[in-house]
């Protein structure tokens, strides 16, 4: 599913090919799609005739601001949605279930003045549009969190370490795939209490969190990690040969090494 990393891939396409353009009116053929109240009839009026003035994120959230007194728009990908911008596309499509392009998995566009548009296109459904999103219900941004404030979720929760890296009230951007990768290359258990890691251990976390982030968003998605291909049954660690562990921890489905994390 997309994760922090596919998003700022996300938000490098809007950044590069949306900006600056004037929305003509929008395509909202899914009601449920629009979230806290939201409804195509408010919304198609909120944003025409404003131009897109840039293109932020928090975590797993797509933010998308407006010029003078327009509203920020908010976009979630949710497990298998992608940003297109007349026929570009942002991320790996090997991530998604399907890359067809099927005009019914289009959720909600945005028709820009000269012609083209900004779409998302999403075949589970499962992605949301909301108007000026309360951006502090999340916690900090995972490629902008300090040392300081992984001590402070981390000492704070007696929940299995794995469970308190995914909460986006806590740090925002990070999911299954990446937690299991940063708490692999950490040698932390994921099943163990937050709090009971100690200073040296939560260094290990930190580190590991901003070495993922910055190689698997080089590599090209959060499927990208070292650990990726033993995630499989049968698999094994590959620092260590030692078979992994398959575990559900926090609902999600947990690969991990029992010879080097602790």
């Amino acid at each position: 599913m997309p994760e922090g990393v596919e998003v700022e891939y996300a938000r490098r396409l809007i950044e590069e090919r949306a900006l600056g353009r004037k929305i003509a009116g929008i395509d909202a053929p899914d009601a449920w799609y629009l979230k806290r109240g939201l409804t195509a009839a408010a919304l198609e009026p909120a944003v025409t005739g404003h131009r897109l003035t840039a293109a932020r994120r928090r975590g797993k959230l797509l933010l998308l601001d407006t010029d003078r007194t327009g509203p920020t728009l908010g976009l979630h990908l949710g497990m298998s949605g992608r940003v297109l911008i007349d026929g570009h596309a942002a991320g790996d499509p090997l991530v998604y279930g399907s890359n067809l392009e099927n005009p019914a998995w289009h959720r909600f566009t945005l028709r820009f003045a000269d012609g083209g548009s900004l779409a998302m296109r999403d075949p589970r459904r499962l992605g949301a549009v909301e108007l000026d999103p309360d951006e502090d219900r999340l916690g900090p941004d995972a490629f902008e969190v300090t040392q300081a404030e992984v001590d402070h979720v981390l000492t704070r929760s007696r929940a299995p370490v794995k469970a308190v890296l995914m909460d986006q009230s806590r740090i925002a951007g990070l999911g299954n795939l990446l937690v299991d990768e940063v708490l692999w290359r950490a040698g932390i258990d994921p099943a163990r209490p937050a709090r009971e890691l100690d200073r040296n251990e939560r260094r290990r976390v930190y580190r590991a969190v901003r070495r993922t982030l910055q190689l698997t968003l080089e590599r090209g998605g959060s499927h990208t990690g070292d650990h990726m291909a033993q995630r499989v049954a049968g698999g094994v660690c590959p620092k260590d040969g030692t078979p992994f562990e398959r575990r559900t921890i926090a609902g999600r489905t947990t690969f991990s090494c029992p010879q080097h994390q602790r």
